[in-house]
């Protein structure tokens, strides 16, 4: 009986024992493997092939991701092929015809992942000929974005056997690969002879360039595919930590294998006048597609005007124009019939003068509030809006804009007064007034402001005011002028730079410009900024108008170049920053090399796979276990 007892409780502490460790069996360690490839119909690399079916057997299931998207058929096809995955197979099945004597490449790139793990098999391709022979040679580099040098993902590589220009608009390539997520590219299966390479942001999938909305680029010359046998080292790892071997072993490199292009989008939009608006009785708005070079001049048809009836006022980044009509005959009527002659674009997308007639209807015209009966007192004035930015602690570089609600009749100089303050006395001090040619209601005050300098704005009242019987309230602002040792300076010194005229962007976290100066005696300098990281990138500034220019493909005229400056700037305060031993080589740093990636957007994705702790898969904590026997009792 002892013995029974004795049995009794070692079997039941066994049992509490396992339900307080209870988890979940992890079945070993995961498979982190890609799929292998095994067989096919064709077998790889088969010569005079007919069919149009293509089957690959791999050694686990698998599935393709995207694979309209991913998998490139080249030469390129006008239909998509159907891309079946099933299984550990995948089916391709090609409808266009195929041509003769011809090396057919199917490029998986990254989109074949086993189905479980979804370990990736990378820079996967098949490949078969309708002649007697596979061509086998490869080209491979870099597409960026030209003025920012962003990794392009998704836009399609191709050659042109022909040399000629006009391939690239009139005809299909004749090979294509398409760049992965860093802009990366590799046309494989290509013959023995010269090409010209594009880079095409193929948006209606024709192979070629006849949108003027397309991204492009490419190369001044010919490229000439070639091979040479290399060898290279690698390593063998024990752990992750220790080198087990390293070893030297023979490859093909392919060439050139160092191509960079620059992507850009020629300047170029349609034009075409879009619906007309009058918000408000005495004004009305021409909008358009693209920016204007010049305001149109409206031509009366169901009124007459007298001279100077309108004021315009350019907006939305000269892409529309503000008409502030000045005669109250002329805005008291419900329809505007007028003629525009602007430039608009043909069939061909040339620029043409178009005329239209336009009636401007004012829908909602707006009545006058009546005033309540009880009410005997004034009406509040209304004022002229006058917005001026002039307060507070102002940097030493910046100017005072002044922005009106509407046209004023009457600005200048002598209505504004500018004084310093010296000890408790308010001094007058001499300024610079001009207009903002980009907006016909606003007005800039400049001088050079000294360091820790306070000063007053003043505008005496009704002394400005509108065609519309406004005017202005008074004005009285104090604003202060930041002291000198809350600013840094920098100047870089730069090398490798030729003749042409350079301009460097200091650029801040978010890759916009924040200030902008000229390359003079071999270096650029920048005072007065403020605490902070920067960034530096040098554009050669062929035709020295201070801004980027993009390229165009009929004039055979290249995007201007733009290096940026490969490490990070930090200012701070009350410091000068000098970076001239080693200077600035802009021709030191790949292209590939010269962006950081803090203000890289078009970031990789992540090729690592996180790490399996095997050690506690499948573990469970024994506190809290909602699995266990916790309600038996001895």
């Amino acid at each position: 009986m002892e013995k029974i007892r004795t049995l009794t409780l070692l079997l039941l502490c066994a049992l509490i024992h396992s339900c307080a460790n209870i988890g979940s069996p992890n079945g070993g360690p995961y498979d982190e493997s890609p799929p292998r490839f095994v067989s096919s119909k064709p077998i790889s690399n088969q010569t005079n092939y007919k069919g149009k079916t293509v089957e690959i057997l791999f050694d686990e299931l698998i599935q393709v991701d995207k694979p309209n998207e991913n998998v490139i058929v080249t030469p390129p096809q006008m239909q998509l092929p159907v891309i079946r995955p099933a299984g550990r197979k995948v089916t391709v099945e090609l409808r266009d015809s195929l041509l003769e004597n011809t090396t057919y490449t199917i490029d998986f790139t990254n989109s074949i992942a086993d189905n479980n793990e979804k370990n990736v098999l990378e820079n996967f391709s098949f490949a078969f000929s309708t002649g007697d022979i596979i061509d086998s040679l490869e080209v491979s580099g870099y597409l960026l974005n030209a003025e920012n040098l962003e990794p392009m993902p998704g836009i399609t590589i191709g050659l042109h056997s022909n040399p000629e220009d006009s391939a690239f608009v009139k005809e299909t390539f004749v090979r294509t690969s398409r760049t992965n997520d860093r802009g990366w590219f590799r046309i494989r299966n290509i013959a023995h002879g010269a090409y010209r390479i594009y880079a095409l942001n193929d948006k209606n999938r024709d192979y070629k360039f006849d949108q003027p909305g397309e991204d492009i680029a490419f190369l001044d010359s010919l490229i000439v595919p070639s091979f040479e046998f290399a060898s290279r080292q690698d390593t063998l790892w024990r752990d992750s930590l220790t080198i087990d071997s390293i070893y030297t072993t023979g490859y093909t490199r392919f060439m050139p294998d160092d191509i960079e292009m620059r992507l850009f989008l020629e300047a170029f939009q349609r034009q075409y006048i879009l619906r007309p608006e009058r918000a408000q009785a005495n004004r009305f708005t021409l909008r358009f597609n693209a920016p204007l070079d010049t305001i149109i001049a409206p031509v009366p048809l169901n009124f007459t005007p007298p001279d100077n009836w309108y004021i315009p006022q350019w907006t939305d980044g000269k892409k529309a124009v503000n008409y502030w009509l000045t005669d109250s005959t002329i805005w008291k009527q419900d329809t505007l019939q007028m003629a525009i002659t602007y430039p608009a674009s043909d069939s061909l997308n040339i620029l043409r003068p178009q005329t239209d007639t336009l009636s401007i209807f004012m829908r909602n015209q707006p009545r006058e509030t009546a005033r309540r009966k009880n009410d005997d007192g004034p009406e509040a004035p209304v004022f002229l809006g006058m917005n001026v930015k002039a307060s507070g602690i102002m940097d030493v570089y910046d100017t005072v804009s002044i922005t009106f609600d509407e046209p004023a009749l009457n600005p200048h100089k002598d209505l504004f007064y500018l004084e310093q303050k010296n000890d408790t006395l308010w001094t007058p001090v001499e300024f610079d007034f001009f207009p903002d040619s980009a907006n016909a209601l606003g007005f800039f005050i400049h001088r050079k402001w000294l360091y820790g300098e306070e000063y007053r704005l003043e505008v005496d009242s009704a002394s400005i005011s509108s065609p519309y019987g406004k005017s202005n309230n008074r004005i009285s602002q104090t604003f202060k002028i930041k002291d000198e040792d809350q600013y840094g300076h920098l100047y870089i010194n730069i090398a490798g730079l030729d003749t042409i005229p350079a301009y460097v962007d200091l650029l801040n976290g978010s890759d916009i410009p924040v200030r902008k100066a000229a390359v003079t005696g071999g270096g650029v300098l920048f005072m007065n900024l403020p605490p902070g990281k920067y960034y530096a990138r040098l554009i050669l500034d062929e035709n020295n108008n201070m801004m980027w220019d993009t390229g165009n493909y009929t004039e055979k005229r290249q995007p201007e170049t733009v290096f940026y400056y490969p490490k990070e700037i930090e200012i701070m305060k009350n410091w000068q920053l000098e970076i001239q031993d080693p200077p600035w080589n802009i021709r030191t740093t790949p292209f590939t090399r010269q962006k950081l990636l803090e203000i890289t957007k078009n970031k990789p994705k992540e090729a690592a796979k996180p790490q399996r702790d095997y050690r506690n898969e499948g573990r469970q904590q024994s506190s809290g276990n909602s699995g266990g026997m916790g309600g038996i009792r001895f």
